[in-house]
């Protein structure tokens, strides 16, 4: 790591950006491994500064701050987690439009991980499938790079648009985030069962990790277990907790 800090030289895009502009802080929503019962990471989602939600802070990013607004957010998010003490992973969401060059525009969120005393390999940097990408190419050295720093990789939001399957194609993640579109009312859907059981078969082949988000009633969670999934997210469990680590509701049956 202190390599990376001593010779990495910010881009002249990440130099020409302006300041922000806004402020904005955390709300934290836990993913557990019910297999074990345990915390398997945080997922760090934006939130007004008065706990707004996420759209009150995204309906401000344009193409001449996103690049400040990503840095932010990777900061803000390292900070805050080290503040917490999260005993886990931290997943944060990240802009792949926002990225120029990889192993210099990653220098902020090493910088903040070294002063919050964050370990960088509990680091997990999520691309939602409906984040429209300009070059595969450039996302995959993103990916690559990320790895070589230490950090995980997961696509979100799995299943909600029409390019994952090609984006799984260009590069392996280490998890994929499953779209609660899918989730929603799976127990009783044949045709989401079918979806799920295909994807959940080439997760095996590729050795990729599966998570099941926005779990809401017992019966989903049923079904997807004997599916095999072992994380989950959801209000089934915890609420996000704004600027703090929520209680989860552990199920009786887990």
């Amino acid at each position: 790591m202190t390599s990376e800090l001593t010779t990495a030289k910010p881009c002249k895009a990440c130099q020409d950006r302006e300041p922000l502009g806004f402020e904005f802080s955390m709300a934290f929503q836990p993913i557990i491994n019910l297999h074990d019962q345990t915390l398997f990471a945080y997922e760090a989602l934006v939130r007004g500064t008065d706990g707004a939600g996420a759209a009150s802070i995204l309906s401000q990013v344009n193409a001449d701050n996103r690049y400040q607004f990503d840095q932010s957010c990777r900061v803000k998010a390292v900070e805050l987690a080290a503040r917490l003490n999260v005993p886990c992973h931290i997943s944060i969401n990240f802009l792949p439009n926002a990225v120029y060059q990889a192993a210099t525009c990653i220098r902020a969120t090493l910088e903040a991980a070294q002063r919050f005393n964050f370990p960088t390999n509990r680091l997990i940097f999520e691309i939602t499938e409906n984040e429209h990408l300009v070059d595969k190419q450039h996302l995959k050295n993103i990916i690559e790079e990320y790895r070589r720093q230490g950090f995980k990789t997961a696509i979100d939001d799995f299943g909600a648009g029409y390019s994952g399957l090609n984006l799984l194609a260009e590069f392996q993640p280490d998890i994929i985030k499953l779209d609660m579109a899918l989730i929603r009312d799976i127990h009783k859907d044949r045709v989401r069962q079918a979806i799920l059981i295909g994807i959940l078969g080439f997760c095996r082949t590729l050795d990729i990790e599966v998570i099941a988000e926005g779990i809401e009633t017992a019966e989903e969670l049923a079904f997807l277990q004997d599916q095999g999934i072992q994380l989950f997210q959801g209000y089934l469990f915890a609420r996000p907790g704004f600027e703090q680590l929520p209680a989860v509701i552990w199920p009786q049956s887990a």
